[in-house]
């Protein structure tokens, strides 16, 4: 076993010295956009802040969204905290973008002084979904009111630049992307599925995510992703597939509700880093639930 360490470990600096140290840059955007407020883009741009940026945004110790440190990047990596989202003019991201360039960043991964940033990439995402976010950050929202603190100063070392810089790619502009109907609720599912993420956290591996085709994803929800909890305790993603034995093919409509709304399963408490998502809709969270009753089931025993 030893043995076997030291050569992951030799091929993952041979990989570092190949694409080497220096950060990729690509170009970003040139075009001008505008977010157009109201209150129910506001209102909705919370709505998806706190169902997918505070995943890695939201500090529940100060109650904001001041980024933390990301404990399931490997630490033979580096170290990365994710960004403070507030409206701080020294530490805050909001302040420094265009609505264009943020815009950019979600839909690409590609930062305003060029660098591919591959965590947040929401290439499906609808146009007035990305209006209302972007409305959101730009709010006087208590969560997003300047905090001038940082967590903590991403650091990837060789090992670490050599892999972003193997994985650095942007991905393409998709534009004019509409929101399903409420009248669909599987397409609506799956698009919440999509741009929520449920499937980054619910598939075989963070390093394998298809975010174009997410049901292209190597073991597309059927669990078994090791993930750091609370306190740096080690828990595995379910099986969110329809299988009566391994997964959620038993839930009833109301038990999946209680589990996202609430994080009571009918089996067990959900323990973090899996959210509750009581910002959600009842009609959203039915939606995410008929469309994983239409995925083929995948018997993968968990726990």
């Amino acid at each position: 076993m030893k043995k076997f360490k030291l050569v992951i470990e030799f091929c993952l600096v041979m990989v570092a010295i190949i694409f080497g140290c220096k950060t990729k840059r690509f170009e970003t955007t040139k075009t001008s956009y505008t977010a157009s407020a109201s209150p129910q883009a506001l209102e909705r741009g919370k709505v998806l802040a706190y169902s997918i940026c505070a995943g890695c945004h939201y500090n529940r110790s100060a109650n904001k969204f001041i980024g933390m440190q990301i404990l399931d990047v490997p630490g033979i990596a580096g170290k990365v905290y994710s960004a403070n989202l507030t409206k701080s003019q020294s530490h805050g991201i909001p302040p420094h973008y265009s609505d264009a360039q943020l815009k950019y960043l979600l839909k690409t991964g590609v930062a305003k002084d060029g660098r591919f940033i591959p965590y947040m990439l929401r290439p499906n995402m609808a146009e007035e979904d990305l209006n209302a976010i972007i409305v959101y950050l730009r709010s006087d929202d208590p969560a997003i009111a300047a905090a001038d603190t940082t967590v903590g100063i991403t650091h990837y070392n060789l090992i670490g630049k050599g892999f972003m810089n193997m994985k650095a790619k942007p991905l393409p502009y998709k534009q004019n992307i509409q929101m399903p109907s409420e009248n669909n609720p599987v397409a609506l599912g799956r698009y919440l599925v999509d741009n929520i993420g449920c499937y980054h956290c619910h598939s075989k591996s963070l390093t394998s995510i298809n975010y174009l085709d997410p049901e292209q994803t190597k073991g597309y929800l059927a669990g078994g992703l090791k993930l750091k909890g609370e306190p740096g305790m080690e828990v595995i993603a379910s099986n969110i597939t329809p299988d009566k034995q391994t997964g959620i093919g038993n839930y009833t409509q109301q038990q999946f509700l209680r589990a996202l709304k609430d994080g009571q399963a009918p089996d067990r408490k959900l323990k973090p880093p899996m959210p509750i998502f009581q910002k959600l809709s009842d009609g959203e969270v039915n939606a995410i639930y008929a469309y994983l009753l239409t995925v083929p089931a995948k018997y993968h025993k968990i726990r």
